[in-house]
């Protein structure tokens, strides 16, 4: 039997709509390859995550941990699947413990130096650490803005130094909010311009193709006949579905505040920072990354196709249209690269 990224497009696309692509990957036993990379640490997702005495829902609960708690994470290991989602039985070994890696968003603590030259346009940062508290004016007792997470991109106008406390800090400029925050320059990486770049710019528009399969959550990625990415998704819940059909990757931005506020009376979201963004509807359904869960391989977004930053940077750099390093968005009707949901 071939391996995964043996398959051709034409053998994928064939097990696709014969509804065999389940199957096949469950016999090869690609769970782990598909899941999200292992971290050093993790940051819990929601108040209340249960740390088990076993990798079972039904082993017995020894604690309760708080939102934002970070652990560190000891291993990962096979148990259970998660409630409602058959492609993901990792556990990880937290403590004395263990935790359904659903709950658990992996993370890394990685300080940066400051870098003083912001270009006048600005420039995209990425947060590096686990969590990092904002401030309304650059000093450090200074009233908070909203929490963000490790993976989140924002664009950073410029460096500020406050003699007085000898602090620095990032400005950044939330475009949804038309506000300024301030963060700790020791929080973000400035993300240089040859990560920004198109990959595979010698390949032609028509044979790069994104096939989404929302019956095993996956996404992949050809180049011909050759494929170059496979990942799990979670794209929409029930009623607010993925749409199906054709269509194009038209317009991207590294880094959008994402929100239903003002047309939404429940499950309101708030996502501010939301990386890696190549929407592929007039609606705002997109690839991007995710840092508020860790849930792949079950329906539960807003529409949109959540993906694992690494993964969802993948997308965006690899498709078109590129957009350039000090543009924050960029919209062309018509051009993209194709995608098909099916």
């Amino acid at each position: 039997m071939k391996l995964l990224n043996q398959l051709t497009r034409r053998d994928f696309l064939k097990l696709s709509a014969s509804g065999a692509l389940g199957f096949f990957l469950s016999e090869l036993r690609l769970g782990d390859v598909l899941a999200s990379p292992p971290s050093s640490q993790g940051r819990v997702t929601w108040s209340g995550v249960s740390l088990y005495d076993a990798p079972a829902f039904t082993a017995r609960e020894i604690h309760r941990f708080g939102v934002d708690q970070v652990v560190e994470i000891l291993a990962q290991v096979e148990g259970d699947d998660g409630y409602g989602n058959p492609y993901n039985n990792i556990w990880y070994q937290v403590d004395n413990g263990y935790t359904y890696s659903g709950w658990i968003q992996p993370v890394e603590t990685r300080y940066q130096k400051t870098i003083f030259d912001v270009p006048t346009k600005g420039q995209l940062g990425e947060i590096v650490v686990p969590v990092s508290e904002t401030r309304l004016a650059p000093y450090v007792f200074a009233s908070k803005g909203h929490r963000l997470y490790y993976g989140s991109t924002h664009w950073v106008k410029r460096v500020v130094v406050t003699r007085e406390e000898k602090s620095i800090w990032y400005e950044i400029y939330d475009d949804f909010l038309k506000k300024t925050f301030y963060v700790s320059t020791y929080n973000m990486r400035l993300v240089p311009d040859d990560e920004l770049s198109l990959l595979s710019p010698n390949v032609t528009d028509a044979d790069k193709f994104i096939h989404v399969d929302l019956a095993t959550q996956l996404v992949t990625a050809f180049e011909g006949e050759t494929m170059v990415l496979s990942a799990r998704c979670s794209s929409g819940a029930k009623g607010t579905e993925t749409p199906r059909g054709e269509f194009l990757t038209y317009h991207k931005g590294p880094s959008i505040h994402m929100t239903n506020q003002g047309d939404a009376i429940e499950n309101i979201y708030n996502l501010p920072g939301v990386p890696w963004c190549a929407f592929f509807t007039g609606n705002g359904e997109a690839f991007h990354g995710t840092y508020w869960h860790n849930d792949y391989g079950r329906p539960r977004s807003h529409g949109c196709i959540n993906l694992p930053s690494e993964t969802a940077k993948f997308i965006y750099r690899w498709t078109k249209p590129t957009v350039p390093p000090d543009v924050d968005y960029v919209h062309l009707p018509g051009d993209g690269t194709r995608v098909q949901v099916v």
